[in-house]
């Protein structure tokens, strides 16, 4: 059998999950914060990409991205979204579903303003998801705008916003020897979690 030991039994799914977050940022080789968002078109057909996690706390998952994505569209015409984290080195998996909404526009500037200038000017010359006729067009329009911003500060474009999970669901996995892995499971019910452990 694995020594590995089993998923502490908590009622604090948020708390539980800084911890395992905290040792993926100490242990995990490369991007820690990489976590996969699944959202549905009006058509019903679900997509995914990969998107970072900025802030994770009581009000929930936040990330940041361009309101002309695909996602962001997406989101607009049905906001249940899915993140799933996967952490490799340390054999875990977290899965979160619940509803998304707009961080503040004061979260949103203060998160822009912290950034490298050069992801400040790429976010005002992307026109995300539009079509690209060449890579030299885009290139030529971070030229042209880190250029335009020379000597200032770059500003948040209001199409870029901070969107926030709120959970009403997370699942815990530990990889264990023998395939007899760890697998907790939380419902936010009536405001509070309820949790229970599942088959693997």
């Amino acid at each position: 059998m694995n020594s590995t030991p089993p998923i502490p039994d908590t009622s604090d799914p948020i708390g539980f999950f800084r911890q395992w977050y905290d040792e993926a940022i100490a242990q995990e080789t490369d991007v820690p914060n990489a976590m996969s968002l699944a959202t549905v078109g009006k058509n019903g057909r679900p997509s995914s990409r990969m998107v970072l996690l900025k802030d994770v706390g009581e009000r929930g998952f936040v990330f940041y991205t361009n309101t002309t994505s695909r996602k962001s569209i997406e989101l607009a015409h049905n906001n249940n979204a899915a993140l799933c984290f996967h952490w490799k080195s340390l054999k875990r998996q977290v899965r979160v579903e619940g509803t998304v909404s707009f961080v503040s526009d004061a979260d949103a500037d203060a998160y822009f303003a912290s950034r490298p200038r050069q992801s400040q000017v790429a976010a005002w010359a992307s026109r995300q998801s539009e079509k690209l006729h060449s890579r030299e067009t885009l290139i030529n329009r971070f030229n042209e705008l880190d250029e335009r911003f020379k000597g200032a500060d770059v500003p948040r474009l209001d199409a870029w916003k901070g969107y926030c999970l709120k959970p009403d669901f997370i699942e815990f996995w530990q990889d264990v020897r023998d395939r007899l892995h760890d697998r907790l499971v939380f419902r936010r019910e009536n405001g509070a979690w309820i949790s229970e452990r599942q088959y693997p």
